[in-house]
């Protein structure tokens, strides 16, 4: 067999191969391999590696199913194995190149999966009508890697483009995820749209006139496109959202994404600008996506962090510069109103409108004092009349919401704690806690709000776990037999390529759609 860039001939190397559409390919006589690929790739594009891999592998695979058209596509914006509108079994896990990891789950549940990365595989694929064979390589390129797909199809090459276009078309869209922006990359986010659906303006204990406007604010600017056009005005807005820390901002902000994903606004968030591409090239990343993703509500938390003398320019440029960013709605926050430059902070076109989160007053106090009363209606061992709700309006004073709230948690954790018998009334421990928490207040007034409020993202953890979406495959799974329960990635195991959805349950696992559980850690899409 010749070496180097010259292809061999396989024309009488190999023997036949079975295929469901009865591939015929040729085997040597030496090998044992059932895969007519294996060990030409294993032996030539890994062992022998040289820079035309892509090229090689789809001339020999042209050879090897003379009858087929071979379609080459790249991991990334397409990934097969993580789209639920297709079955993907493998071939011959006999002859798969994998390297196993395990993945630890949450600690409380006392499990963890193995994962097997693909190096070499071949996989049955099972899309519409169509059957296809998948071959997923991984190789060496510079100081990283590359994954290189092949669709192989006894039909014509609009077939196979068909499927890699769904599945593409597929990736770029949300599935129950928030787009989140952090060290240069852009990454679906799972978690953090939980998270976001837990927010209800009903908790939002804000003076109501304030709430109303707020929120006009933002669904008036998405109903407003063709008065703006009208105009022959731009159809961008920008919100800062400012105050000291604890008084509503972020629950504010997870409200209005919540409300923009209902209605169809994407929710962009902005985590850091900075990373590999630099604050600018990161700045440039975030307003194309934005502009993709146009209507769509871009969160831009603790503004005066992201926002320095270094990159101001070139994100006011971004902002308001020669590119459009129409059906753009911009909200920034701030603890640190006075931190911000005049040109962001001064400047109607950039960020039209201000709201201020101040501390409670003594009717947003009395408010939130009655949301608690009424959450521990139904505990029959708390007594909490409405003459405490007066106490407390009055004895909190300065206190931040987040304050309040530390208040009545504190209170209830101590009372939780105390033996039966014993305890104190409800209101003489609210009450010890709330002088607790004003002398700490008074001798620090600059002390930072409890972490629960702090961000948009906080408590939420890097794995995702949700149901895969019942596709409906049951035809398609009907040609394909068992995957035996192994667990496979094609992800180049970066974040950025992290994937929803994941594999349909195989025919005979004995698993039903709604009991399998589907997770994506690091872009590695499996099942367990």
């Amino acid at each position: 067999m010749q070496r180097g860039r010259t292809t061999p001939d396989f024309d009488d190397a190999f023997v036949n191969v079975m295929f469901e559409e009865g591939v015929r390919a040729t085997q040597s006589s030496e090998s044992n391999s059932i895969d007519p690929f294996y060990d030409v790739w294993i032996d030539q594009g890994v062992i022998r590696p040289f820079a035309e891999q892509v090229a090689y592998a789809t001339r020999t695979l042209r050879k090897l199913y003379p009858t087929h058209t071979v379609v080459p596509f790249m991991e990334g914006t397409v990934n097969l194995m993580g789209f639920p509108g297709a079955l993907v079994q493998p071939m011959q896990p006999s002859e798969l190149v994998t390297s196993i990891m395990f993945q630890p789950l949450a600690r409380r549940s006392g499990k963890g999966a193995l994962l097997d990365s693909v190096y070499f595989g071949a996989f049955r694929v099972a899309y519409d009508k169509y059957d296809f064979i998948l071959y997923t390589l991984r190789f060496p390129v510079g100081y990283g890697a590359m994954i290189q797909n092949f669709l192989v199809h006894a039909g014509p090459e609009e077939h196979s483009r068909a499927l890699i276009y769904a599945a593409g078309t597929w990736h770029s869209q949300l599935h129950q995820e928030i787009y989140v922006f952090n060290q240069s990359f852009w990454r679906k986010d799972h978690n953090l749209w939980v998270e976001v659906q837990k927010a209800n303006w009903d908790d939002v204990i804000l003076e109501q006139g304030f709430k109303d406007r707020l929120r006009k604010d933002v669904n008036g600017f998405f109903d407003s496109e063709t008065l703006y056009k009208n105009l022959s005005i731009p159809w961008k807005r920008g919100l800062i959202m400012y105050g000291p820390p604890g008084n509503g901002k972020t629950i504010s902000m997870k409200a209005i994404m919540k409300e923009c994903d209902a209605k169809g606004y994407a929710p962009l968030y902005v985590k850091s600008f900075k990373g590999y591409l630099g604050e600018e090239g990161s700045m440039a990343a975030v307003f194309d996506k934005a502009r993709e993703m146009a209507p769509c509500v871009l969160i831009l938390e603790d503004l005066d962090s992201l926002i320095n003398d270094s990159n101001r320019s070139f994100f006011l440029n971004q902002l308001d510069g020669l590119e459009g960013n129409d059906g753009l709605l911009l909200i920034g926050s701030t603890n640190h109103f006075d931190r911000l430059d005049p040109a962001l902070s001064g400047r109607p076109s950039r960020f039209d409108r201000k709201w201020e989160f101040e501390d409670p007053n003594k009717e947003e106090r009395t408010l939130y004092a009655k949301y608690w009363q009424n959450k521990l209606k139904t505990n029959k061992d708390i007594d909490f009349p409405d003459s405490l709700v007066h106490e407390i309006a009055e004895a909190t004073n300065k206190f931040s919401f987040a304050y309040l709230k530390e208040a009545f948690v504190s209170t209830l954790v101590i009372i939780a704690g105390i033996e039966e018998g014993d305890k104190p009334s409800f209101a003489s421990v609210l009450k010890g806690q709330i002088k607790t928490l004003r002398d700490q207040l008074d001798k620090d007034s600059k002390i930072a709000a409890p972490a629960s409020t702090s961000s948009v993202t906080s408590g939420i953890s890097a794995m995702r776990i949700g149901q895969p979406p019942n596709r409906g495959l049951d035809a398609l799974r009907s040609r394909l037999p068992s995957a035996g329960g192994r667990i496979w990635d094609t992800s180049d195991q970066s974040a950025r390529m992290a994937m929803p959805g994941g594999m349909p349950p195989t025919q005979g696992s004995g698993v039903n759609a709604g009991d399998m559980r589907h997770m994506t850690m690091g872009g590695r899409n499996f099942i367990f």
